[in-house]
């Protein structure tokens, strides 16, 4: 009986992190919550399923498994370890796997992946620690560990251990912020990454004008007049010549 109560500890601090963390449950009962709110269902479901696993029962844990992924998009084993305060926005799309372990107060948004990669066995899915945040999309894959306070960016690929206070982006996922200090070095600029589509067109651009130069010049004179507007443009001068 003492699991049950700790069931129902665990999923009034489920309900309390989706309001405090969830500006739309402002002012919202716990019962409209409770059944509406996708997240918190399945982490409601989550954590009976997982009492009865610890209890021993076979195949209602995984049966609670199965139907809450066909009602609510997110898909919990239920030997997942989460902790106190767990709160997953929207939920949609989200997976975590058999050995993940989730700390206290931590935040997942839509889309999100605790993952395994290959067919290793025991450990093999990610540990977070408290406080963590993992943005829209993000892929967390392997036995890898995040520490306190880390921040997952949306649609980040992490495949290696994230340190306490980081905030990692990109893929693969490195920390441009530790303990909120900017990282230095060249991978540190995320926000200004190569566009290689642009820089090719900008090639081409380049080339084209050049060529068309060349052209003008072929056609005798100074070649202004067979100068195209583009050229003009690009070199300051007008059709009347100067």
């Amino acid at each position: 009986m003492s699991g049950w109560r700790r069931v129902v500890s665990e999923v009034r601090a489920d309900v309390s992190a989706a309001r405090d963390r969830d500006p739309a449950a402002q002012g919202v009962s716990t019962f409209e919550i409770l059944s509406s709110w996708a997240g918190v269902q399945a982490l409601l479901a989550h954590r009976a399923a997982h009492a009865l696993l610890e209890a021993g029962v076979p195949l209602a844990p995984r049966t609670i498994a199965y139907l809450t992924r066909a009602l609510t998009g997110v898909e919990i084993h239920p030997a997942a370890q989460i902790g106190s305060e767990f709160f997953i926005d929207h939920g949609s799309g989200v997976v975590i796997g058999e050995t993940a372990r989730i700390g206290n107060r931590v935040t997942l948004y839509q889309g999100v992946t605790l993952g395994g990669t290959g067919f290793q066995r025991g450990k093999r899915h990610p540990t977070l620690g408290d406080n963590v945040t993992i943005g829209s999309g993000a892929k967390l894959l392997g036995p890898i560990e995040v520490g306190d306070g880390a921040k997952v960016g949306a649609n980040t690929v992490v495949v290696e251990d994230v340190p306490a206070g980081a905030t990692v982006v990109g893929n693969p996922g490195h920390p441009v912020r530790v303990e909120g200090k900017r990282v230095e070095g060249p991978d540190a600029d995320w926000i200004h990454l190569p566009d290689p589509i642009a820089d090719a067109i900008k090639a081409l651009s380049e080339r084209i004008v050049e060529l068309e130069q060349r052209l003008a010049e072929l056609d005798g004179g100074d070649g202004l007049a067979a100068e195209s507007p583009e050229i003009r443009r690009r070199t300051g001068r007008s059709s009347a010549g100067g």
